[in-house]
């Protein structure tokens, strides 16, 4: 490994966000899946959870719309709810849906500096009933079209960037690592080994 790329690896580690969590339930596109992938590679998210229970799971995803993403997260895959949910929990200490409720917050006013996961329902009914029970809120993003609803890939993108702001604002961009130490060191082993020509 070159010197460069080890330096790569290091920057692009030390500015991974510890608790920054991406959810996707039953999204039917695996290029709508991988696109989202590619946009939390890039903003440093590195948990993905990608829950199926009413469809089959995929067998691969759009590597195109990933542009090998993939090999620099960790993706966790369920078919139960409850499961991936308590598994989120773990990771996390706040969980917020896009869903167009009564009670629904603008994503501008939610805090995305902590631990905090964000779910994203399918393409046809967005997020399930089941799914939302253990969300602490729901999220819209604003707009003023006729037509009120973003292709999932593109509310992830919107989203992940707003986050992205805040916690750069927060300092929590600045280099210093955010994972733990043993994660860090783990990753840094992993990702040495991770031929992006596969």
């Amino acid at each position: 490994m070159t010197p460069e790329r080890a330096s790569k690896i290091t920057s692009v580690l030390n500015h991974r966000q510890n608790g920054l969590v991406v959810v996707m339930e039953n999204v039917y596109d695996p290029h709508n899946v991988s696109a989202v992938m590619r946009t939390c590679e890039a903003v440093g998210v590195q948990d993905v959870f990608v829950l199926n229970n009413s469809i089959a799971p995929h067998k691969r995803f759009g590597k195109t719309s990933s542009a090998s993403a993939l090999g620099w997260l960790t993706i966790h895959q369920h078919d139960n709810t409850e499961e991936c949910m308590h598994a989120v929990r773990e990771l996390c200490d706040h969980v917020f849906a896009t869903h167009l409720g009564v009670k629904s917050s603008s994503l501008y006013d939610l805090d995305l500096t902590g631990r905090v996961a964000l779910v994203f329902g399918n393409e046809r009914i967005g997020v399930t009933g089941e799914c939302l029970s253990y969300c602490d809120g729901n999220f819209i993003i604003p707009q003023v079209g006729m037509v009120q609803s973003l292709n999932i890939s593109v509310a992830c993108a919107i989203t992940l960037y707003e986050a992205y702001r805040q916690r750069k604002n927060a300092g929590l961009y600045s280099g210093t690592p955010n994972l733990p130490p043993e994660r860090w060191n783990s990753l840094a082993n992993k990702w040495k080994m991770y031929d992006t020509t596969e």
